[in-house]
């Protein structure tokens, strides 16, 4: 009997039997019609353990890395892939994409190809009303092909990552009350200037980060998200706010090449605000074009393929997110995605990751619940910086009234990720897992973000609103940086935390996301705090 080795961190299990499971999902038998559906597959290759540790360990430390001494030293076995390759021809898998480094391989095949090929079992699964073809049993490779591949990704479509935002309808006496629609003359009052929906000028004013000279210029800022805004909205949304900027800083990058969805907010919310925050900087918007996590890998690895020939692209965007123990409890696309942030880190490009808009115990939908205390992946990856939320008010005269935690700011203990190095020292808790988030800022939208969004002036809030600013702020910093003879940040965390307690971050001691309050020092809410960009841009050597 052939030896294979089996992925147990590449699904979560189905139940042999039909009918609802005990986490909602509804499982039936595959029809015959369904075998000959074409379903896309993705297969990664592992690094050296000791390979993948001393890369760790060196962007830790702040070391930065062509994309040159990338492939040479910690790419997988060259072997590995040219023997996965061989047997996938061979078993009738279209190759449809290796990226850069060789460390993911994207193929399709039908149904029936994939049952055979991986001796699993598919079904079909419901899901929030969608049906999908999905993998009921743990799939397998032959022992000696499968020997460099770490997991097998796209075999439960169902499983997708979730949005970090949260829309509100704006209150009456502020700057759209009786505005349903956007006006071909409208301009925000006078009489409201500092009041919810807060503005751009506002929120730069708010963490000092006005009047310092800088605009982003010559920085690129990347989006990942699943389809692109409205163009008009844009538009509206930057001529609102008396921003200088147009439609030719904008790149919309088509991941997959498939119809895109409509655009739903979040797409909006991160191109508004980070182009308004950084509007001398170029907006790379990379639409994955669904939520399932083959596509958002795939887009991760087109923005690392970018990165490594565009010196400007060093900071990125991600407002989305899911709970680690919905991530399946197996590791394996966490330990892919793990893989893609590190990279793009050692090359220097920071990635602000929203930390979700559930408090401390986010169910599968990335809503509040009675269920366990959690945070959200991807913001707890170690190679990433994740944002937690406030509650920011703004007195009438634009200076900050006051800043607390927002009760639905993510955070608490991965159950994937060690404590990294550089989160522990002085004003942090002890322990054994990395924390989350990294910092923060203004989330609630009670006191939200202004929004053009399909023509009409919106109020929006979340950690979603939180990380596209910070991007904005990253490219602020790195043009001041260029410009000072500087090179641009390298791994923004281990830079960062050694600031806390000092002018460069605000520390916010009150208010609470459920089960951590906020307090002195790291808190499990609001991270080390929330910025000063002026004290950062003359403080970091």
């Amino acid at each position: 009997m052939e030896s294979r080795k089996v992925f147990k961190d590449s699904i979560v299990p189905l139940p042999d039997q039909e009918g609802l499971t005990m986490t909602g999902l509804m499982v039936q038998a595959a029809e015959p019609k369904h075998l000959v559906e074409v379903l896309p597959v993705s297969f990664s290759l592992k690094t050296s353990p000791s390979a993948q540790a001393n890369l760790e360990e060196l962007v830790s430390k702040g070391q930065k890395f062509t994309p040159e001494e990338l492939k040479k030293n910690f790419s997988p076995n060259d072997d590995d892939l040219n023997t996965l390759l061989t047997w996938l021809k061979k078993e009738g898998f279209e190759i449809t994409k290796i990226n850069s480094d060789g460390s993911t391989v994207y193929t399709k095949a039908n149904v029936a190809n994939i049952e055979k090929s991986l001796q699993v079992n598919m079904v079909r699964v419901t899901k929030d009303g969608l049906t999908y073809t999905a993998a009921q049993n743990f799939p397998s490779l032959p022992s000696e092909i499968g020997a460099g591949v770490s997991d097998i990704g796209g075999l439960q479509p169902f499983h997708q990552a979730k949005k970090h935002f949260r829309m509100r309808v704006p209150k009456h006496g502020n700057r759209v009350s009786a505005l349903p629609t956007l006006g071909a003359g409208f301009a925000p009052s006078p009489s409201v200037d500092n009041a919810p929906p807060y503005l751009i000028s506002e929120i730069l004013k708010a963490y000092n980060a006005d009047n310092i000279g800088v605009s982003g210029n010559g920085q690129t800022i990347a989006i990942l998200i699943d389809t692109f805004p409205l163009d008009s909205d844009l538009t509206s949304f930057w001529s609102n706010n008396n921003i200088n900027n147009n439609l030719n800083q904008i790149e919309k990058i088509n991941v997959t090449g498939r119809v895109l969805p409509i655009p739903s907010g979040e797409e909006t919310l991160d191109a508004e605000w980070a182009s308004g925050t950084a509007p001398g900087a170029k907006i790379n918007i990379y639409a994955s074009g669904s939520l399932q996590f083959i596509d958002l890998d795939l887009a991760l690895d087109k923005i690392l393929e970018d990165a490594s020939s565009d010196s400007t692209l060093r900071q990125l965007s991600i407002s989305l997110g899911l709970g680690e123990t919905y991530m399946g409890g197996p590791q394996g696309e966490v330990d892919t995605q793990h893989q893609k942030f590190l990279r793009l880190a050692a090359l220097g490009v920071n990635i602000f990751v929203s930390s979700g808009d559930a408090g401390s115990n986010p169910d599968s939908t990335g809503h509040s619940s009675t269920g366990p205390t959690q945070v959200e992946h991807p913001s707890s990856d170690p190679f990433v910086i994740g944002v937690g939320g406030t509650s920011l008010t703004i007195s009438p005269t634009g200076s900050v009234a006051g800043e607390v935690a927002w009760v639905s700011s993510g955070g608490g203990q991965s159950i994937f990720f060690p404590r990294p190095s550089w989160q522990i020292g002085n004003g942090i808790q002890v322990g054994n897992n990395r924390l989350v988030p990294d910092i923060s800022l203004t989330a609630d939208p009670d006191f939200g973000a202004y929004l053009i969004f399909n023509g009409q002036v919106t109020q929006i809030g979340g950690t979603s609103w939180s990380a596209p600013v910070w991007a904005g702020f990253c490219a602020l910093i790195n043009e001041a940086r260029i410009s000072n003879g500087k090179q641009p940040l390298t791994f923004l965390n281990p830079i960062i935390y050694p600031l806390l307690g000092t002018a460069c971050f605000r520390d916010i001691q009150n208010g609470t996301n459920g089960a951590y309050n906020s307090g002195a020092g790291y808190d499990m809410v609001t991270g080390i705090g929330v910025p000063d960009i002026n004290e950062l841009i003359n403080t970091i050597p």
